[in-house]
């Protein structure tokens, strides 16, 4: 019958070894030191034995996963810390952690390249030495001192010495570093410099300058297409009372030099039948009396083209802050007046005036600015659908169609072409800037914009639509001020 052996290899008491154990000249030491005194291999029963042994082996195993669970927590323990100084290594901002004293215990790699040196040269400097003035250095240290810190963080601008022995700002956030019972043990500086911040602030800085340049530049140019409409209605307008000045006072130059040749006998000494007869051949009595209808007309004719530049004026003051009581249908109607004067002499305008003013609170001047845009793209859309002159005996010329009604509290106005209307997917973009529908050179895609505006700043609403109809139609609304 086979001894009983432990798990070192060793024979138990009462048996001789056997098998490949027993002949294995690398066999532990150990397991012969398992067998017993000869003077206690009496007094010790063979279970005994297999009790220290079993214990033996129990502890054995027991060292043996001590062992494997201690190699897999330094593994894990190696991990974590490859994953931390991996996310020190990524951190594009400075960090500095140090003791309560201020002495340097751990960098990142922005830190050591910026300031040109290693962390094992870096590890147990006091921190203050990577500060480029006295100011700073007293700064910090007065971080250090205070011993309670804002737990968000406190906020400190430092001078650090650049590889280059230059000064780089960079703003740091300062926290309180701590242990397990909750005692400060050091502090943790993390910062980014100031240098690349500045540069990106200077960078936006040029690009919102430039674009305010450039939003001025096409606001002047739609101020300046919507003046060219308007120019073009007054050259019109001001051809007629100029012309009619423009004749009489060359028949008031003629009617000078006749006057001027008969006083001229008269005071002459001429007799009184040559006067007769100058005076009835260079019809002095006629011309007395065509007098003073010239000079009426002229005067008519100035008055005219001075209220033409006083509209012109009014439409000038865009820009002006003040507000004041203006009545509605008188800028429809002139804006009406200057657009089918200028660029639109087919357009039907469909408009009737109300017997009483339609008072609303803002400028005059841009109220007629959108009340242009708006009919001036009326015509467009109108005309360029087919409708007009050009586009066969059968067609409708462009027609306008402009209803209001006023309540106590708001005005609105309606607006409806016989055009083809706006396309459903374009509804949403009507008020864009830049969105045009019209050929390249045929409007800056900024009036409707522009208008939006202007109304929002006068508490109103402008809205696009189609109507029921056909055509387009906008709704203008605005707070009254009857």
């Amino acid at each position: 019958m086979a001894h009983p052996r432990s798990a070192f290899g060793a024979p138990l008491p009462g048996g001789a070894a056997s098998g490949p154990a027993a002949s294995d000249p690398q066999r532990p030491l150990a397991a012969d030191a398992a067998v017993p005194p000869p003077d206690l291999a009496g007094a010790v029963d063979e279970s005994t034995w297999l009790d220290v042994i079993q214990k033996m082996d129990e502890t054995y195993a027991q060292l043996v996963a001590d062992e494997i669970a201690l190699e897999e927590k330094n593994a894990e323990l190696e991990q974590s810390q490859r994953f931390v100084l991996s996310l020190l290594s990524a951190m594009s901002d400075v960090l500095v952690a140090c003791d309560a004293q201020g002495v340097i215990e751990q960098t990142n790699a922005a830190l050591d390249e910026l300031v040109g040196r290693d962390e094992a040269a870096l590890h147990g400097v006091h921190i203050t030495a990577l500060l480029a003035d006295e100011a700073g250095r007293a700064k910090l240290q007065r971080v250090l001192d205070t011993p309670a810190l804002q737990r968000g963080g406190t906020v400190i601008e430092l001078d650090l010495v650049d590889a280059q022995g230059q000064a780089v700002p960079v703003d740091f956030n300062c926290t309180a570093r701590r242990d397990g019972r909750g005692r400060r043990v050091g502090l943790v500086f993390v910062g980014r410099p100031m240098a690349e911040i500045k540069r990106a602030y200077h960078q936006l800085h040029e690009a919102h300058e430039a674009l305010k340049r450039t939003q001025q530049q096409l606001l002047h140019s739609e101020k300046m297409a919507s003046l060219g409409r308007l120019v073009a209605g007054v050259a019109h307008e001001l051809n007629n009372p100029i012309s009619f000045v423009l004749g009489n006072v060359h028949a008031l130059a003629r009617y000078g030099v006749r006057l001027r040749q008969y006083l001229d006998a008269v005071h002459g000494g001429a007799d009184a039948a040559a006067q007769a007869r100058l005076r009835t051949s260079l019809r002095i009595d006629p011309l007395l009396a065509d007098l003073p209808s010239l000079i009426d007309g002229t005067l008519e004719g100035a008055q005219r083209t001075a209220d033409i530049v006083q509209g012109l004026k009014r439409f000038s003051a865009v820009d002006r802050e003040e507000r004041a009581r203006v009545d509605l249908d008188a800028v429809i109607e002139r804006a009406i007046h200057w657009v089918c004067k200028g660029t639109a002499p087919l357009f039907e305008v469909h408009w009737q005036p109300a017997a009483q003013p339609c008072w609303v609170m803002g400028h005059a001047g841009q109220l007629l600015q959108v009340l242009m845009n708006l009919i001036q793209n009326a015509y467009d859309a109108a005309a360029g659908a087919g409708a007009g002159a050009g586009a066969g005996a059968g067609a409708q010329p462009p027609q306008l169609w402009i209803q209001r009604v006023v309540d106590a509290r708001q005005v609105t106005l309606t607006l409806r072409d016989n055009g083809p209307g706006i396309a459903p997917e374009l509804l949403s973009r009507v008020f864009d800037p830049f969105f045009t529908t019209k050929p390249v050179g045929a409007g800056t895609g900024l009036g409707l914009s522009i208008s939006y505006g202007i109304v929002e700043r006068h508490g109103g609403v402008l809205q696009a639509g189609n109507a029921p109809e056909g055509g387009a139609l906008f709704t203008l609304q605005l707070p009254s001020a009857a």
